[in-house]
């Protein structure tokens, strides 16, 4: 994990002072920060990244605690969590086209309104989407962070013994939100806070969905600093490895802001404690925490709708909120070619969730067999490429192959991949694989099966299900990826992601509902297999199905 970021950071500051010898520029010099500073629209993209990144974080953060506190343990939270947890697996990019769809001025929403409540016999001429305050970006961020986070919160649930703590203060007259965010919210938050952190760095420097739902007159810094990378004027580039050091730089201000606040928020916390109010009136926080929480998961599941919709539609008038007819002429047209780069992503997903695989198994195995523990430490460096703005390192990175003239071709898009895959594989699987019972191993060895054959005749079958669902995780993760191949690639490297965000500047809606709705189908199905197939092996062993 150290070896991609510490290069990647490397080959970043090396042109952001002037040093790069392919354009035949030599440093030390401050020109490229001197360049980056005359851009006129540097304070608004910065403003930018700060505020979209820390609202779309602190809104998600609160939308789940809320869901949580209020519903957790109820049909009703049962039932939510089965709906965002499907929706984890859909690519930002296919949710932010989705999200796009239904609230441009000739969305769906304005659609299903018209002209009944709106008056509109016309779209309206207002900007929605692109918004110079980035708040329709924002809202793409939320409601694809919201599930992410849910699950991170409840996979923290097991540590924190909510029951009880909930028990006792209900029992003291506290009402069922205060009660939790007293009690219990102090220990999950201690749980999930590298994931709150990745929010915020991913949030901070995304590009994807910047450029969908993003203003573009200025962008986002880190939209910005791929128009830099990508220029052909390679002295341009220099400027582009300034701003990522700029990104860079901002990301761990936040970071260490982020920190600071937690300390004030936990002694303002714990004079809040101290006070005794009970909060008996929660109903508002459960009612608004369950609100946000449906229209996030029916967010994504409209949208979804709205590209299908759309991938098929012929002539669509405005009011109406169907097409007037239906065609397969945008897949015939599009279709071939979307199917092609379907392949080549699955290519690149399989061979970069492959490695992965082997080396999350090696590692898991290792710790099982030397009794070594997987600390904080580990964990701090499994985050890290996850930490740090990919804007930052992977420029750098993309420098460095084109010095040694390892820029050609799908492996070392495949290797950008893997370091991106790999901390999900490992965090999907790390749990299952320690909770495994080790007495089936006792068993077997007692049966005179060596170690390896432990592993692969007892404990990688009946970890079958755990197994392929963090391939599935690993499978949506690489298909989302947008900037790794963009940069690594060279532009010569086409998935249906890169494909489809470079769709959005035309503006057809057609050609991006075909190949959203491909990259969304590209992510879910290998969840699919991950549910169907235990299914089929276990069929007769019924301990062996969850």
């Amino acid at each position: 994990m150290l070896g991609p970021v510490i290069a990647g950071l490397y080959g970043t500051v090396l042109p952001a002072f002037g040093h790069l010898p392919a354009a035949g520029l030599t440093g030390p010099t401050l020109d490229p920060f001197r360049s980056l500073f005359d851009w006129g629209g540097l304070g608004a993209a910065v403003r930018l990244s700060v505020t979209t990144g820390v609202l779309a974080t602190g809104l998600s953060l609160l939308i789940v605690s809320f869901i949580v506190a209020g519903w957790s343990g109820t049909r009703s939270f049962r039932v939510l969590e089965r709906l965002l947890s499907p929706l984890l697996s859909v690519p930002h990019a296919a949710a932010a086209f989705g999200l796009a769809f239904l609230i441009v001025p000739s969305g769906w929403l304005a659609r299903m309104t018209s002209p009944w409540l709106t008056g509109w016999d016309r779209p309206p001429d207002v900007l929605i989407v692109q918004d110079p305050l980035g708040l329709a970006m924002v809202a793409g961020l939320v409601v694809k962070e919201v599930p992410f986070l849910l699950l991170m919160m409840i996979a923290a649930m097991g540590q924190a013994q909510p029951r009880r703590s909930l028990l006792v203060a209900q029992a003291l007259g506290y009402g069922r939100v205060t009660g939790w965010l007293k009690t219990v919210f102090p220990r999950v938050y201690a749980q999930i806070r590298l994931p709150v952190y990745v929010v915020i760095g991913y949030s901070m420097s995304v590009v994807d969905v910047a450029v969908i739902l993003g203003p573009s007159t200025p962008p986002t810094l880190s939209v910005q600093i791929v128009k830099w990378m990508s220029d052909p004027d390679l002295a341009m580039r220099l400027t582009g490895a300034a701003a990522a050091l700029l990104q860079f730089a901002l990301v761990v201000g936040v970071l260490v802001a982020w920190w600071l606040g937690e300390r004030v928020v936990a002694a303002l916390g714990r004079r809040w404690i101290a006070s005794g109010r009970r909060g008996q009136t929660d109903t508002p926080g459960r009612v608004l925490g369950l609100w946000f929480g449906a229209l996030s998961a029916l967010s994504i599941l409209l949208g979804l709708a709205s590209l299908l919709v759309w991938s098929f539609a012929a002539r669509w008038t405005f009011p109406n909120v169907l097409p007037d007819g239906f065609t397969l002429r945008s897949w015939d047209r599009h279709g071939p070619s979307a199917i092609a780069t379907m392949g080549e992503t699955f290519v690149i997903a399989g061979a970069a969730v492959g490695l992965a695989l082997v080396l999350v198994l090696g590692c898991l195995e290792a710790e099982h067999r030397g009794g070594r523990q997987f600390g904080q430490r580990g964990l701090l460096l499994l985050y890290l490429p996850l930490l740090v703005p990919q804007t930052a390192f992977l420029p750098g990175l993309q420098t460095m192959l084109l010095s040694i003239g390892a820029d050609m071709g799908q492996m070392p898009v495949v290797f950008a991949h893997l370091v991106f895959v790999l901390p999900y594989v490992f965090l999907s699987l790390g749990d299952p694989w320690r909770s495994w019972d080790a007495r089936n191993a006792t068993v077997a060895q007692a049966l005179g099966a060596s170690p390896w054959r432990v592993f692969w005749a007892v404990r990688l079958p009946m970890l079958t299900r755990p197994v392929l669902t963090a391939l599935a995780v690993g499978v949506a993760v690489s298909v989302g990826q947008y900037l790794a191949t963009l940069l690594i690639g060279g532009g010569r490297v086409s998935t249906l992601t890169t494909e489809a965000v470079a769709l959005s500047s035309g503006g057809d809606r057609r050609a991006i509902g075909v190949y959203g709705l491909l990259q969304t189908l590209a992510a879910l199905v290998p969840f699919t297999v991950a549910l169907i197939v235990p299914t089929i092996l276990w069929r007769n062993r019924r301990g062996l199905h969850d």
